[in-house]
C-alpha cells in the first residue's frame, strides 16, 4: 500500500486520491527500472518521457500497471498520438497495448485518437528502441489589423465580437444547446447567425477567427463534444468541413478556427505580455491550451478534460469515456453539479448543469456556506491538479477562466488552489503565477484572440 498524506483536505471530496500525491508516494518506494514512453503524431513530431518503475514482480505488478497506465492516459490526452511506444518493461507494454485497443478498458481513448489522427496503435519494445523526442512549435494569432469577427463556441453559449484594429466595437453572447442536437443544420445556422450579428457592426469583414471546444486540424473538425449528437454519416457530410462552408458564405475571406483552450492561452499571453502560459477554462467542460516560452503553440492535444487527476478506484465516472477520475468531473459545471448533493443542495434531475451552476453562484453571492464548500473543494482539487500538470508542462503563468470561475466563487477557488501549492508544492508556488482575466478580458479577451488568428492576404 502507498503512504499518501495530504496537507489540505477537500471539504466535500475527502476521499479523492490526487494524482500528484499518488505519484509522489509511488516514487518514494524507490523505482529503479527505466521506462520510456514516446508519443508520435502524423506530422512527424514526437514527445518522449522517461520514468522508472519498481521491478515488475508479482508483488509490484498492480502498482506498476496503475502508475504507468495513468501516465499513458495523461500523456495521450495532453500530447496526443497516433502511435505510443512503451519501452523498458515488456510485460507492462503488452498489458497496456491490450487496454488501449478495441475491447480494452481504454477503448474510448484509442478510438478517439484514431478518429483524430487517422490511426492509433500502442507498441512495446526495448528502452533504447523508443524514439527520441522531436517537438515543434508555430506562431499563433496576434494579428489585429483590419475589420475582424471573432467567435467562441461553447457547450451552453456562443460568443462573438466585432473588432476593428484590435478594438472591440460589439460583443454578444447567445445561449444554445448543441451537445445532443442531431441536426447539422442547427449547428450551421447557429454559427452563421452569430457571424451575421457581428458583421452588422463592421464596415466590412476582412477576416474571421474562431475558437471552439474540440480538435481542429487546418480548420477541419476532427472530434468535438459540441457535435457528439450528430450521426457519423452527417458528421462526415456536414460537420467535418463546416467552417469551409461558412468561409465560402463570406466570400473566402481568411478564416481560421482553433481549439478553445489554445485560444484561451493565446488570450492570456496577449493580455499579460507573458509566455509559458497554461490556460484552463472551466465551463461546460474543461478546455486547456499552452503557449511556449517563445510565444508559439505546439501540435499537442491539450484535452485535459479527459486527463486523470484522481486515482481512486471508485472515483466519479465520465459518462462519455467511461473512465474514472478525469478532469471533466472536477473542473467544470459537471463538477459543481456532482458536488452539490454532498453540500446539501438537491436540484431537480431535469435541471441542466448550467442552471445548477447559476443557482450555486447566486447562493455564493448571498454568502451560503454550502456553495462556499463547493468552490473550496474545486479549488483544493485544482491546486493538486496543478502539481500534476507541472510534471508535463513548463508553466510560468496559469490562467483560470470560464463560467465556473465567475464571481466570488472563482476568487475562492483560486485562493484554495494557491493554498495547496504553497503547502504541498512550494517550489511551484514560487514559480507559477495564478491569474484570472480582468473584467475587460472576461468580456472580450477570448473573442479578440480568436479574431486575431487569421493573417490578412497580401
Amino acid at each position: 500500500m502507498l503512504n499518501i498524506h495530504r496537507l489540505i483536505q477537500s471539504p466535500l471530496d475527502c476521499n479523492v486520491s490526487h494524482a500528484a500525491l499518488w505519484n509522489r508516494a509511488y516514487r518514494a518506494l524507490g523505482p529503479t527500472v527505466p521506462l520510456a514512453i514516446a508519443l508520435e503524431r502524423p506530422d512527424g513530431t514526437v514527445s518522449r518521457f522517461e520514468f522508472a518503475t519498481l521491478p515488475h514482480s508479482a508483488g509490484n505488478a498492480a502498482l506498476n500497471l496503475r502508475y504507468v497506465e495513468r501516465l499513458v492516459k495523461f500523456l495521450l490526452w495532453s500530447r496526443g498520438a497516433s502511435r505510443v511506444v512503451i519501452g523498458g518493461v515488456p510485460a507492462l507494454g503488452v498489458e497496456l497495448k491490450g487496454m488501449f485497443s478495441a475491447g480494452g478498458a481504454r477503448a474510448f481513448d484509442a478510438e478517439f485518437s484514431a478518429k483524430i489522427y487517422g490511426s492509433f496503435v500502442v507498441e512495446s519494445g526495448a528502452f533504447n528502441a523508443v524514439p527520441e523526442g522531436r517537438e515543434s512549435a508555430v506562431p499563433l494569432g496576434r494579428n489585429l489589423d483590419g475589420c475582424r469577427i471573432g467567435f467562441d463556441l461553447g457547450g451552453s453559449d456562443r460568443k462573438c465580437a466585432a473588432v476593428i484594429d484590435g478594438e472591440v466595437v460589439f460583443s454578444e453572447e447567445i445561449a444554445w444547446d448543441p451537445y445532443f442536437e442531431s441536426d447539422p443544420q442547427y449547428h450551421y445556422d447557429g454559427i452563421a447567425d452569430t457571424l451575421r450579428r457581428a458583421a452588422a457592426h463592421l464596415p466590412r469583414v476582412d477576416a474571421i477567427g474562431g475558437s471552439a471546444a474540440g480538435v481542429y486540424v487546418n480548420n477541419e473538425v476532427r472530434a468535438a463534444s459540441l457535435f457528439r449528437g450528430v450521426s457519423g454519416e452527417d458528421f462526415e457530410r456536414r460537420i467535418r468541413r463546416i467552417f469551409f462552408d461558412l468561409q465560402r458564405e463570406w466570400g473566402g475571406v481568411p478564416f481560421e478556427v482553433a481549439n478553445d483552450g489554445e485560444v484561451t492561452a493565446l488570450a492570456a499571453s496577449m493580455s499579460f505580455g507573458e509566455n509559458r502560459v497554461l490556460g484552463v477554462s472551466m465551463g461546460t467542460s474543461v478546455a486547456a491550451g499552452y503557449v511556449t516560452a517563445d510565444g508559439s503553440i505546439t501540435p499537442w492535444l491539450n484535452e485535459l478534460a479527459f486527463a486523470p487527476c484522481d486515482y481512486r478506484g471508485d472515483g466519479p465516472v465520465d459518462e462519455w469515456s467511461g473512465d474514472r477520475g478525469c478532469g471533466v468531473q472536477f473542473f467544470c459545471q459537471q463538477g459543481v453539479a456532482r458536488l452539490a448533493p454532498a453540500a446539501g443542495l438537491i436540484f431537480p434531475s431535469e435541471m441542466k448543469f448550467a442552471e445548477r451552476l447559476v443557482e450555486v453562484q447566486h447562493l455564493m453571492a448571498a454568502g451560503d456556506a454550502r456553495a462556499r464548500q463547493i468552490y473550496e473543494s474545486i479549488g483544493v482539487c485544482f491546486g493538486y491538479a496543478i502539481g500534476h500538470y507541472a510534471e508535463f508542462y513548463d508553466i510560468g503563468t496559469l490562467l483560470i477562466l470560464g463560467r465556473v470561475t465567475s464571481g466570488e466563487g472563482g476568487n475562492l477557488l483560486l485562493e484554495k488552489a494557491g493554498e495547496v501549492l504553497r503547502a504541498e508544492f512550494p517550489e511551484l508556488a514560487e514559480r507559477i503565477k495564478l491569474r484570472t482575466p480582468d473584467e475587460k478580458d472576461k468580456r472580450h479577451g477570448q473573442a479578440v484572440a480568436a479574431a486575431s488568428l487569421p493573417r490578412l492576404k497580401g
